[in-house]
């Protein structure tokens, strides 16, 4: 088939504006004209309702099955309380469900058993345990469907409002709904990237590893001073040094550069020190010390200060270790 020479104009005009607007959004300048509707007027969802008032998005409604959590919301945005979820999902353009992970499911099913979703409505939920997959009853009414996920931890509304923005963002669902991901995550200030809906529970494997259990290893690192007869909240503000330094070389040089210590320049005598007082002082702490200890030689020899044989050597002290408390146990 012939093209003609305006038809070719036309495309590559096309092309252009379509060049400039992804530059626009990807820069922060592009603002959706959709209607925003929120179930779960919590932490999160306060705060990506605020976010985005104030980046001029309109927020049409806010349900959340407590009334003084809705009230604050609405306060806050100057939006309307609706007395039902299936009257803020009816009204909107995009849906957020951000309710807590274990209610999203019975939300879903509620809107879906009286037909509360339409098609071309965006359904959005910022779980980072669950994936889109649990959204899917939407997609029955036409509807995309996405999991938009903030990597980043909330203790309350005004940390999560100054927080949000500059957190990286994790984007998985309708790949026809990825655009407006997009938008939303740019206009909440963050950065992003796109994972498969199959591997979100290893993603928030690895996200409550770096989180949560950083506090349970801040907690056993205490628990090591006060066995020595240091008082719990001295040991605390003594190792916060400590750690704001460790966090800074990993954020400064990256891993495994960031890793100092025994393991980290071969000194096995050194770490048969610390068996030694364990066993004697804090036996019930030896397990966790072993493996981790088991697991940090491994980096050490991608850092490049061990080789593959001081890596062994290390490892069979631990196992020996943990051997032993299987034995016992």
């Amino acid at each position: 088939m012939e093209v003609s020479p305006v038809s070719l104009k036309e495309q590559d005009e096309a092309f252009l504006a379509t060049d400039e607007l992804i530059t626009h959004i990807l820069r922060g300048g592009y603002k959706m004209d959709k209607r925003i509707g929120i179930i779960g007027a919590g932490v999160v969802g306060t705060a990506v309702g605020v976010v985005l008032k104030n980046k001029g998005y309109e927020i049409t409604s806010v349900y959340d099955i407590k009334f003084e959590s809705t009230k604050e919301l609405v306060e806050r945005i100057g939006c309307t309380a609706f007395t039902s979820p299936q009257e803020v999902s009816r009204s909107a353009d995009i849906l957020f469900i951000t309710t807590s992970d274990t209610a999203i499911e019975g939300v879903i099913d509620s809107l879906a058993d009286i037909g509360a979703f339409y098609a071309g409505q965006i359904v959005v939920h910022m779980s980072g345990a669950q994936s889109s997959e649990i959204l899917d009853r939407a997609q029955d009414f036409g509807a995309q469907v996405l999991s938009v996920h903030p990597l980043q931890s909330f203790a309350n509304v005004e940390r999560a409002v100054e927080n949000l923005p500059g957190s990286i963002f994790s984007i998985e669902g309708d790949r026809e709904a990825y655009d407006t991901a997009v938008c939303i995550v740019e206009s909440l200030g963050g950065e992003y990237f796109f994972i498969d809906r199959k591997a979100k529970p290893l993603y928030h494997a690895g996200a409550c590893v770096v989180s949560n259990y950083l506090v349970t290893i801040i907690d056993f690192g205490i628990k090591l001073l006060e066995s020595t007869g240091i008082p719990r909240q001295v040991a605390s503000r003594a190792l916060l040094p400590l750690i704001n330094g460790t966090v800074n070389n990993v954020e400064n040089v990256g891993i495994p550069k960031a890793l100092t210590g025994p393991i980290s320049r071969g000194d096995l005598s050194t770490i048969l020190k610390h068996l030694d007082c364990l066993q004697e002082m804090a036996p019930e702490l030896m397990k966790l010390y072993s493996w981790l200890g088991f697991y940090t030689a491994q980096i050490a020899v991608e850092k490049g200060t061990i080789n593959q044989q001081s890596m062994e050597e290390f490892q069979q002290v631990f196992m020996q270790q943990l051997s032993k408390i299987v034995s016992a146990s």
